[in-house]
């Protein structure tokens, strides 16, 4: 089965053991797999695969169960093909894993030929309607074997197959393998373990393969425990038997322990570990059998079936008595069971437990409890089919879900690298979920484990329906030393120290989310957690702090208040920015943000200004007026705007001024540039703020009416959103740029860039940004806008450009309105018409807006311009597109509207600009590549730096705003988990 999905996967046949790939033998090991279960390995009875032929099942072959003899099989390439794949397998930390199946044979093996006195038989049919007159199933001349008739009919249970020896006429009726509970598998032959000779021989196999497999796995290995085999086969004096036919050859319990005196398994452990050391030893029992299994016989590792029907019937409380009850007996118990959530006999995990977080959130119980995890072949995977022993091929044409497997990469495997923290018992502890009303909340499973000094909690609500508790009381366990039942508390079971000014770290390795909480507080009331429907946590990595100066752990703690974050040394330099950050969104408060949208100037002003009464009013001809002339109760409700907006401007420089140049000690080590000192960016504020609250006037001088993706983005008489919304980020750009200009005027625009990350503004704009009208995402995407704008006015991927003009003529423009200096705008206008329109079609020119190759990988302008992938090209989606174009121009649109003139030729040329970016952008259908007309080598090259950039896109997010930047041959496929490395989860991007 596996061999077929991986030559469907490779594209290439893939038949044999050593043609499975090195590349399968590392993801197993990447998804934390360390050991492969192979069913199927050993040569399979013909005669299986030609009772199912004559049944009619043609796509059927032998089963894996039915065995002809123990020797890896032809087909598979033999056991040098075996030993190269294991070898291989060893290399990529894998071990190999094999069934053996004690308590049968296939019914045509040389055992059931050469030892036919080695199996339960009788010399007459059972029945006297049985008959054999099917065909003859021996491959070997010297036996004919039949099995019953009613079996093709499926009339009977036909218990019995017939083995006749050609030479001497000896005819034997065996008995098929069967457990009692069903129907016999009529291919096998069912081995007499009152047979000292049966025993000795089935050792003997086992011991073989242990010496080529490390791992064997014991099929039905309860019916062999005396008191099933008992059961089942010699009925004590009274009992019916539980397989047909079989009471009249009861014995009482003395007679048969004089037969089987000791237990088998007791004595196959105890010969494996004296002849082949080393070998793990793996017993399918059921029937109440586990903890026999372990204790009494020494078997290293049982099946543990409740974990997996208990879990999935959501039978909670019983599930925690059952784990309850072994830890008050014997916790080492819990080290020895195999917990699994599929088998090959059992429905898929997929079909059990979903593929939500239910069934990822048993699969973190499986991966963090004692014992061994078990994970059924295509569980990772999601596939749906329940594989048959007897098929060579999958029925159904299954690909991997790679959101499935992309999740358990993330979350599952790496707690299986750090199985040495959870494998074992002795440090392991249940703790009750106490909830407020003080009921135990029974569908809560909470336990932690410790391995020196690495420690973790599990918690996991295994119910659908929120909870809140409180993790404190460990269930009582047994204290063998002291011979006494004990119970711990949280803080002991963790090892934590109590402290009274000790901080505990620790961090959720499924959402790699860190957490503090203050150790007195755990020592002395627990933990206190909520949990939604089937949410899982995993606590680790468990570190214990103390505040300094330089690192105020326990105001932070306040702070968080159980809050988790990305990153705890991220959010402890967002402690030292929440001065700048609380400046910030305080200036951009709703309330300064809508005095600026109503006091700013638009048409209707401007024709309100220039109307008969307005002239009679001011007694000044309208043609003699200035352009911008507003009455002067508008004007003095903005210079109390100006004052108030530069009130909370001046304490954000301030604040920002401060923290930029301790972080560019802290990271680079070097002395910032010296400041402007706040003080004197009055006046600078002040005519920028008045510029901005002009671009509404810009929209009549434009060749053409602003396009609907303009008035979403850029204040306009018609805005296509709240004014708020549109005012905000221009009120935000404004100030970004002052602050600039106060690091350092001879480069404002790198510097605003390096403002930006290094003093982490992205979050604080988007929180404002949501409180001005932005609802969700919006807010995000307007904080990227500003960052892309930041990047295309540093000229990033794109040729050195010519510095802005000087802060110092802002200054002395701000001076000389400030001195009340009157001269006629019209007039400076005619003085210096020329240079304003040279000026201005230059800094146009450079400021272009068809975003340069480099600009294209930046995950900011991809997402804000809806790149996606089709068909092997990356496509850029129109609107966004739009819109990013028009706020692109917002830098210009502000000095523009600085001056006294509106210069039509720069607004016209902003125009084409634009115009000619869409009119490429639709003949190149939309495609990056023909956008910016390259090859179909280059757009290759680039799909794959892109896949690259995908990869990286979240760290990129960090780095730049916390630094500046898984039957028929070979079949199910199930594990044991590893002890290995730790893997690092990868921070998450910001704006997530």
């Amino acid at each position: 089965m596996w061999l077929a999905q991986l030559s469907k996967q490779y594209g290439r046949r893939i038949a044999r053991l050593d043609e499975i790939p090195d590349e399968e033998l590392a993801t197993l090991s990447r998804r934390g797999l360390n050991s492969l279960w192979l069913i199927g390995v050993w040569e399979r009875s013909r005669a299986s695969k030609t009772i199912k032929l004559l049944c009619g099942n043609t796509d059927a072959v032998a089963s894996a169960y039915s065995l002809f003899d123990y020797r890896i099989a032809e087909d598979l390439g033999g056991e040098a093909a075996y030993i190269n794949l294991r070898d291989r397998a060893y290399r990529n930390g894998v071990r190999l894993a094999s069934d053996m199946v004690p308590n049968h044979m296939g019914i045509d093996s040389p055992w059931v030929v050469e030892h036919p006195e080695w199996f339960i038989s009788r010399n007459e049919t059972p029945y006297p309607a049985y008959t054999f007159n099917g065909p003859d199933l021996s491959s070997d001349g010297r036996v004919e074997i039949k099995i019953e008739d009613h079996y093709f009919e499926q009339s009977d249970a036909a218990v019995v197959f017939r083995r006749r020896d050609k030479a001497s006429g000896e005819t034997r009726y065996i008995y098929h393998g069967n457990d009692g509970t069903s129907f016999p598998w009529n291919d096998t032959a069912q081995l007499n373990y009152l047979s000292a000779a049966v025993r000795e021989h089935v050792i003997q196999t086992i011991l073989h393969v242990a010496r080529l497999f490390p791992v064997i796995r014991f099929d039905a290995a309860m019916t062999l425990a005396k008191r099933h085999f008992h059961r089942l086969w010699f009925p004590g004096p009274g009992a019916s038997g539980a397989i047909p036919s079989r009471a009249e050859y009861g014995m009482s319990q003395a007679e048969f322990d004089q037969h089987m005196p000791h237990e088998f398994w007791r004595e196959v452990v105890d010969r494996v570990a004296a002849e082949v050391p080393g070998t793990l030893l793996l017993a399918e029992a059921f029937w109440l059998m586990e903890g026999y299994f372990v204790r009494t016989l020494g078997m290293h590792r049982v099946y543990n079936s409740a974990f997996m029907v208990m879990l999935r019937d959501e039978d909670n409380a019983k599930y925690r008595s059952v784990i309850k009850n072994t830890l008050e007996f014997d916790g080492d118990i819990m080290k020895r069971y195999v917990n699994f959530m599929s088998n090959p006999d059992e429905r898929t995990a997929i079909d059990q437990f979903g593929k939500g977080d239910k069934c990822f959130g048993v699969a973190v119980m499986m991966a963090t409890l004692p014992g061994l995890p078990m994970f059924g072949h295509g569980q990772i995977e999601g596939f749906t089919e329940k594989y048959g022993m007897e098929y060579q091929r999958p029925r159904y044409d299954e690909t991997a879900d790679h959101w499935l497997v992309e999740r358990h990469e993330r979350e599952i495997a790496p707690l299986l690298h750090r199985r040495s923290l959870f494998a074992e018992s002795s440090n392991f502890l249940l703790y009750d979920f106490f909830q407020d009303s003080g009921r135990v909340d029974e569908n809560v499973f909470a336990y932690s484990n410790r391995n020196g000094n690495d420690r973790a909690l599990v918690v996991y609500n295994n119910k659908y329906g929120t909870t809140q508790g409180t993790i404190d009381f460990s269930a009582a366990y047994a204290d063998k030393a002291a011979g006494q039942l004990r119970q711990q508390r949280l803080s002991e079971g963790l090892g934590l120290g109590g402290d009274a000014g000790l901080i505990l770290a620790y961090r959720d390795s499924l959402t790699g989310l860190e957490y503090l909480r203050r150790a007195e507080q755990i020592v002395g009331g627990g933990l206190r957690v909520e949990l939604h429907a089937y949410q899982c946590y995993v606590f680790l990595d468990w570190r214990e702090l103390r505040a300094t100066t330089e690192k105020p752990w326990d105001k932070l703690c306040d702070l968080l208040n159980g809050k988790g974050v990305a990153s705890l040394d991220d959010a402890l330099v967002n402690l030292e920015l929440r001065p700048v950050h609380d400046a910030l969104e305080r200036l951009l408060e709703p309330a300064v943000v809508r005095l600026m949208a109503d006091l700013a100037e638009h048409p209707r002003m401007e024709n309100a200004a220039r109307s008969p009464q307005a002239g009679k009013a001011s007694h000044t001809p309208a043609h003699a007026r200035p352009a911008f002339q507003t009455d002067r109760r508008v004007e003095r409700e903005r210079r109390e705007f100006f004052d108030r907006a530069w009130m909370g401007c001046e304490v954000f420089l301030r604040a920002s001024l401060k923290a930029y140049g301790s972080r560019v000690v802290a990271k680079d080590n070097i002395a910032p540039p010296k400041p402007t000192n706040p003080a004197l960016l009055a006046p600078v504020f002040r005519e920028r703020l008045r510029a901005a609250m002009r671009i509404p006037l810009m929209e009549a001088a434009f060749p053409a009416p602003w396009t609907a993706a303009a008035r979403r983005v850029l204040p306009s008489p018609s805005p296509n959103v709240t004014a708020t919304a549109i005012w905000g980020p221009v009120l935000a750009w404004c100030v970004l740029e002052l602050l600039a200009e106060a690091v350092d005027a001879s480069q404002p625009e790198r510097v605003a860039l390096d403002l930006f990350d290094r003093l982490r503004l992205r979050e604080p704009f988007a929180r404002a940004f949501e409180a001005l009208g932005f609802e969700g995402e919006a807010a995000w995407r307007v904080a990227a806008r500003i960052k892309v704008a930041l990047l295309s006015g540093a000229g990033v991927g794109a040729e050195a450009e010519e510095a802005p003009e000087e802060i110092e003529e802002l200054e002395a423009i701000g001076a000389a309105e400030e001195e009340g200096l009157k001269a006629e705008p019209q007039e400076v206008a005619e003085a210096e018409d020329v240079v304003v329109e040279e000026e201005a079609a230059e800094q146009v020119e450079d400021e272009r807006v068809a975003l340069s190759p480099a600009l294209w990988r930046d995950p900011d302008v991809r997402w804000l311009t809806g790149v996606h992938e089709a068909g092997g090209h990356a496509y850029v989606v129109r609107e966004p597109y739009e819109e990013l174009l028009w706020w692109l121009m917002m830098p210009s649109l502000l000095r523009i509207a600085g001056v006294a003139v509106v210069d039509r030729v720069a607004l016209a040329e902003m125009d084409k600009t634009i115009a000619e970016a869409l009119e490429t952008a639709e003949m190149a259908g939309y495609r990056i590549d023909a956008l910016l007309g390259k090859t179909e080598v280059e757009e290759a090259a680039d799909v794959e730096a892109d896949a690259g950039l995908d990869e990286r896109e979240e760290d990129d997010a960090v780095e730049g705003d916390a630094d500046a930047d898984k039957t028929g041959k070979v079949g199910a496929v199930e594990v044991e988990v590893a002890k290995g490395e730790v893997v690092k989860d990868e921070p998450k991007a910001d704006r997530e």
